[in-house]
Parts: C-alpha cells; structure tokens; sequence
C-alpha cells in the first residue's frame, strides 16, 4: 500500500466543545481518532469502531453522531460537543452529570461520555420519555457494568426535574 505523502492532509477545522480548534487529517481518518490523535479529545473513547456501542458518541451540529462512522473531513466547520463540554467552565456537573453520579449510572465509566452525549440529543428531542422510550434508545449502547437500571433512573429523573412526569 502506498504511503500518503504530507500533501494528501487536509486542515480540519471544528468548533470543538465551543472553541475553534483546527488540525491535519489524511482523507480517510475517522473522526474519533482525529478527536482523540490530533485534537487530543480524552472524552471520546472508541470500543468497536463499527456504530455498534456506542463509546465515541458525539453531538454534530446538535445531533447525537457514531465519529466511529463518520470522517474528520466531514466533520470539517461543523460544531461538535464532547461530554466535556457538559459541565460549566467552573466545572461544575450539569443536571444531567449530576443525576448519573447520584444513582451511580456509571461504573468503569468507559461507555458513559456516549451515553451522555445521546441522552443530551434524546432529552432535547423527548423531554418527557416513558421508560420504555428510554430503555430503546440505551439500547445503542453498550455497557458491560451497571445494567442500565442507574442510568434510566438518571433520565428519568432528568426528565421529570425538566417538567416531564
């Protein structure tokens, strides 16, 4: 296989978890290594680079994102929030960091800055979810350690705080 010479890079550019940052990626990077290798990104983690658990989700433009699935390229100007982005510039837990360390819905804490990510898209779009609609959408992650009873109850109570049931 041949080799990319430097030329064959392209500047990336993002405004990451609120500031514009910018580094080189060759055109077939996934946007988790270019989070994680160049931007040096510590919140995004990479388990099956497949889509399937769920680690390296990121918000895009608001949307909850697999970067295992996706391109730096194509991540190129766009706004992407990490969960280290969630927590205020003091570093102070926003509700939903707060409600999962109460009802210990972390464990290894391996799969939570993904599952953050998604509950943030997912409670911006259904602030007011049933359990079920809950347990469905945990069902694109995986997460060996706490049987998810901690997490749903951490939405749940999000949720309900936020003016849901």
């Amino acid at each position: 296989m041949p080799q990319l010479n430097r030329d064959q890079r392209h500047r990336i550019t993002v405004t990451l978890n609120g500031k514009e940052v910018s580094g080189l990626a060759e055109p077939r990077m996934l946007l988790s290594d270019f989070l994680r290798q160049i931007l040096s990104t510590n919140s995004v983690h990479v388990g099956c680079e497949h889509g399937v658990c769920g680690a390296c989700t990121v918000r895009i433009d608001g949307r909850a994102v697999r970067s295992c699935l996706m391109f730096a390229a194509q991540a190129d100007g766009r706004r992407i929030d990490t969960a280290a982005g969630l927590a205020d510039d003091s570093g102070d837990l926003n509700a939903l960091q707060t409600a999962f360390k109460k009802n210990h819905a972390l464990q290894c804490g391996y799969c939570t800055p993904g599952i953050l990510m998604s509950v943030t898209d997912f409670l911006e779009r259904n602030p007011n979810p049933s359990e079920e609609e809950v347990e469905d959408m945990l069902s694109g992650h995986i997460c060996r350690c706490t049987g998810y009873v901690g997490i749903k109850r951490a939405v749940l109570e999000v949720a309900s705080r936020a003016g849901g049931k």
